[in-house]
């Protein structure tokens, strides 16, 4: 066994493979326009190499697109009446943050809708939450209400939300 050294280390045998020659004579097979075809931007030297923008262009058709649109509108979880006279109490008050909690509605909605679907006996109290004209007299018929809770502005001053300036 030789001694190993830097000038005695070689490749393993059929790791390295000489390129070939191009554009060396018509025998070879690859001679006079050595494979680049005639003429053009990609037939020049220094011009656009095929490789690196197919290969690219292959990786993007392989990834899958999102498709389709995602809206940022806030969208309102629909609830019944239904659903009301089934999770609530008579006299219970009702708002997005206890539908929240009670796992009614997901955590990261936005807020929430009635609307008159089925039937309500119980007397509820809602509060910043959405409803339909229907829900909200039927709401009110069996001696519940819908209101917004009132805020304290930084000012001090107490607020109804969305209230119309005179």
């Amino acid at each position: 066994m030789t001694e190993l050294s830097l000038h005695t280390i070689k490749p393993a045998q059929g790791s390295r493979k000489k390129a070939f020659a191009r554009g060396r004579g018509e025998g070879t097979g690859l001679g006079k326009t050595a494979g680049r075809g005639t003429k053009g931007q990609r037939a020049r030297s220094g011009g656009r190499s095929g490789l690196e923008h197919m290969g690219m262009r292959r990786v993007l058709l392989r990834i899958p697109k999102v498709r389709g649109f995602k809206s940022h509108m806030p969208h309102l979880q629909t609830i019944t009446l239904a659903d009301l006279e089934r999770w609530f109490a008579a006299g219970s008050k009702v708002t997005v943050e206890g539908l929240k909690a009670a796992s009614y509605i997901p955590a990261r909605s936005s807020g929430a809708k009635v609307v008159q679907t089925g039937a309500l006996t119980k007397a509820l109290t809602l509060i910043d939450i959405a409803t339909t004209p229907g829900a909200k007299a039927a709401i009110e018929k069996v001696g519940g209400s819908v209101g917004t809770a009132k805020r304290i502005s930084k000012k001090g001053k107490k607020t109804v939300p969305n209230a119309k300036k005179k």
